[in-house]
């Protein structure tokens, strides 16, 4: 099958790009108005960008409207009308359903921690606080908005974050600060309405030594951490 892009509806590409870029992880952004109203969402298009300087992005996709959701409107930086701080809650199988809900579209000022009863906690470096039962929060400032059809139903924007401060509950890090994966339990979407744990790991050396691995997609148990 070979398919144009440009032939497609918007509904269509959405759903070949959630259908085939999996699993993706899900950043669990939580912002405040200028007034201070909590706000709180998931987003599955996330990732690193790089760690000189620590930054990471997430892209929060304009309303059926063209309208900027809630989080943009929020984190956009200052000098754009918004408070310029987001923090990235990660998304764990203890509150799986409760990420989901956040998703629900309620009324501008409305707060998602209400709705799931997830427990909203100062951060210490940004204002926007933190979920408290995430195993790691990153707080970060953002650096810049790339948008990549203003104005237009569904269009793209990347947020760029510098992370400013990072908490991670006790025993989630060891003291290389490699995280335990089994205590981050994180989950990741697939297409649709799906979602998969992260419990079924193999390992694979890198470059040319891996050519030697013979059955990689067999169940291993990790390296030590």
């Amino acid at each position: 099958m070979e398919i144009d892009p440009d032939r497609l509806s918007t509904a269509d590409r959405y759903k070949l790009l959630i259908g085939c870029i999996v699993p993706r992880p899900i950043a669990f952004v939580s912002t405040v108005t200028s007034d201070g109203l909590t706000n709180l969402a998931p987003f599955s298009f996330f990732a690193g960008v790089g760690s000189n300087p620590m930054t990471l992005l997430f892209c929060p996709a304009n309303g059926p409207d063209g309208a900027e959701k809630d989080t943009l409107r929020n984190c956009k930086p200052e000098a754009e009308g918004g408070t310029g701080e987001f923090v990235v809650n990660l998304a764990s199988e203890a509150y799986a359903h409760l990420v989901a809900a956040a998703a629900e579209p309620l009324p501008h000022g409305r707060s998602e921690f209400d709705l799931t009863g997830l427990t909203p906690t100062p951060s210490a470096v940004v204002r926007p606080p933190r979920v408290a039962e995430s195993p790691v929060a990153f707080e970060c400032r953002t650096q810049q908005v790339i948008r990549t059809n203003p104005g237009a139903p569904a269009g793209g924007n990347i947020v760029i974050g510098l992370v400013v401060h990072v908490h991670a509950a006790e025993g989630v890090l060891n003291d290389r600060l490699h995280a335990d994966p089994d205590r981050l339990a994180a989950i990741a979407r697939m297409g649709g309405r799906t979602y998969c744990r992260t419990r079924e790991r193999f390992v694979l050396d890198l470059g040319r030594p891996a050519l030697d691995t013979p059955r990689p997609w067999e169940k291993q148990t990790g390296p030590p951490l």
